[in-house]
């Protein structure tokens, strides 16, 4: 599975911009997608995942209620809506992909997307 993030850029504090991971290749399901997000000096994070069917969902705790991630199977696309965006959101946002049901570690996903800049500024 070949996966395309892209809708990163800059945007101010308080603002909400949406990113996208055009996915394509491989077996057309079921896959979960989740975003994570690495900012300067500091580890990879996770943000959220969806599963397959795109009813079920996990956030972490730093972007509840701000975040929400959707995904489009007809057009093979995954979005996340980030709100209320922070300086702290600042990162660089990957989507990754694995077979079957979502996970939050990293370490369990198996494709990966090569990332888009989100930069916050106040």
């Amino acid at each position: 599975v070949q996966l395309q993030a892209s809708g990163g850029g800059l945007v101010q504090v308080g603002g909400s911009l949406r990113v996208s991971c055009a996915a394509s290749g491989g077996r057309s399901g079921p896959y979960a997608v989740g975003w994570f997000r690495q900012a300067p000096g500091k580890e990879r994070e996770f943000p959220a995942a969806v599963d397959w069917s795109g009813r079920h969902t996990i956030y972490g705790d730093s972007v509840k209620g701000r975040f929400a991630i959707s995904r489009d199977n007809s057009n093979n696309t995954i979005y996340l809506q980030m709100n209320s965006l922070r300086s702290e959101d600042t990162a660089i946002y990957y989507c990754a992909s694995r077979w079957g049901n979502w996970r939050t570690r990293q370490s369990e996903y198996d494709y990966w997307g090569q990332g888009a800049l989100v930069t916050v500024s106040s």
